[in-house]
Parts: structure tokens; C-alpha cells; sequence
């Protein structure tokens, strides 16, 4: 089964950064897989992969890594297709490490690189969601819905709060 949206991250510790970018890509209905793959313990599978992935249908990958945060730029090197970088506040520089690499990409290999953390996570599955909706209306409606959603909670909390004061 094609999946639009591959989630690759470096080690087994960083599973739990990805909940959030899996959780906002169920929610928007946009399927997805998960792998763990190192750019440097791995590198002949994780060529492999993406090579494998974009021949089976992913349009997007979404690179999660701390410390070095080579995975986003070495996928970067091997696809054409978008990929979005999310560093990862795994070392005792808590993600600046990792940010500076990822964002310090040469020119002609880029990646869409989001914040640091969990928060950097969720957004890189509604940018890769962005992404896939320029060309499907439906996503593009998923979106659309998913944002109201989230205006209608401020709003909900705005009447909580007004009402309370």
C-alpha cells in the first residue's frame, strides 16, 4: 500500500518526537509509515529506503534527528522530493546543534526545516500536509477543517475565560 508521508528518525529514543507528526497526519486522514534509520549506522538501508519509498508512492519525508542531524540532509542528497527536517533536543545543547545542521543546508539540496522539539514535529506534518493538498482538494479541505477546529477551541476558551472574569 502506497503511503504519501515517510517519518524516518535516527534511533529508537526519538519514537516519541514523532507521535505528534503521526498524530496530526491521522488527523488530517493522510497516511503515513514510520521507519528508524541512521544516516551513520545505517547508511546502505537508509538509501535504500528512500530510493524505495519515493518508487512506491511517498511524496514527502519528514527527517527527525538531534545531536550531528545528518538524516535530514543526507535524505535530502538522495530525493528530489520535499523533505522537512526536525531537529531534536537530544544532546546537552538541548537542539541548537541540531538546528544549525539542519538549516545549514548547501544550495540545490534543501530541507524545510521546523522548530525544535514536539511543537516542530506536529508542524512538519501540516507543512507536509501543505504540501500534499496543493495537488489533492482533499487534503487540502482536511486543512482547512483541521485549522477551524483549532480556531474554534481559542474561541471556546476565549467564552471560558470572558465568562469567568
Amino acid at each position: 500500500m502506497s503511503v504519501p508521508v515517510a517519518i524516518i528518525v535516527g534511533s529508537k529514543s526519538d519514537l516519541s518526537f514523532a507521535e505528534g507528526a503521526i498524530a496530526v497526519l491521522d488527523q488530517l486522514g493522510i497516511g503515513h509509515e514510520l521507519r528508524i534509520l541512521s544516516a551513520h549506522r545505517t547508511p546502505g538501508p537508509l538509501e535504500s529506503y528512500v530510493a524505495d519509498a519515493e518508487a512506491a508512492g511517498v511524496r514527502v519525508f519528514i527527517a527527525m534527528a538531534g545531536m550531528a542531524a545528518a538524516l535530514p540532509g543526507v535524505v535530502a542528497a538522495r530525493t528530489t522530493l520535499p523533505v522537512i527536517g526536525v531537529p531534536l533536543p537530544t544532546s546537552d545543547l538541548q537542539g541548537q546543534d541540531a538546528l544549525m545542521a539542519i538549516v545549514q543546508m548547501p544550495p540545490g539540496i534543501p530541507v524545510a526545516t521546523m522548530a525544535i522539539g514536539r511543537p516542530g514535529a506536529r508542524n512538519a506534518a501540516w507543512f507536509a500536509a501543505a504540501v500534499l493538498g496543493l495537488g489533492d482538494p482533499e487534503v487540502a479541505r482536511a486543512i482547512a477543517a483541521g485549522r477551524a477546529r483549532m480556531a474554534e477551541g481559542v474561541l471556546k476558551d476565549d467564552a471560558e475565560a470572558s465568562a469567568s472574569a
